[in-house]
């Protein structure tokens, strides 16, 4: 399993128990994190296979998620359970998120350093094998670099105008999104008109 999708040994171990369970339902794991604190927080971050997850649905893999935590009880201290969707601005942590978020800006590190260092900041081009290419920009130049999967320690997706329209538009031809359901926007008129 990628450090992406789970980075530490507790977070391994809590994929393998709630990876089963969450596909078993239909969804897969993006991302898991034990995040610490006064309580900890344990975080799961799912999806459908297409991408999309809506609220009643993290509601469902946190009711199932907890039974089977219950019973499996990896966890000594008190922790918060927080299932939520990844988000506009989502992580990517499986290869194929690589190749289907292709032509969005994205931020992406490595665990060493690569020609002197660590963070890139580029569009995605794709995928060739188990490298992710990124377009960067060098010197005014655009030169392609290709990063192999397992160098990666983070990489999500920039919060740009184009990413926003973009999820948008999918999740209103998804059937997500019911214009119906709001309220028609009413303009004062100007001091012009009247």
């Amino acid at each position: 399993m990628s450090d992406l999708i789970a980075k530490t040994a507790i977070d391994r171990r809590m994929a393998e128990i709630l990876t089963p369970v969450i596909e078993g339902m239909g969804f897969e794991l993006v991302r898991i994190r034990l995040m610490g604190g006064q309580t900890k927080t344990l975080q799961i971050m799912a999806e459908r296979p297409g991408g999309g997850i809506e609220v009643d649905e993290c509601a469902q893999i946190s009711t199932a998620v907890s039974a089977v935590l219950d019973v499996e009880d990896p966890l000594e201290d008190a922790y918060t359970l927080e299932v939520s969707s990844p988000g506009i601005d989502r992580p990517l942590t499986r290869l194929k998120d690589f190749e289907t978020f292709e032509g969005y800006e994205t931020r992406i590190e490595t665990t060493e350093m690569i020609d002197g260092r660590r963070r890139f900041k580029g569009v995605l081009a794709g995928i060739e094998g188990d490298e992710v290419l990124l377009n960067i920009e060098e010197g005014g130049d655009t030169v392609t670099v290709g990063l192999h999967y397992d160098w990666l320690s983070d990489a999500k997706l920039v919060l740009t105008d184009e990413l926003i329209r973009e999820m948008l538009k999918t999740r209103k031809a998804a059937g997500f999104i019911d214009e119906t359901q709001f309220d028609d926007i009413e303009e004062e008129p100007s001091e012009a008109e009247e």
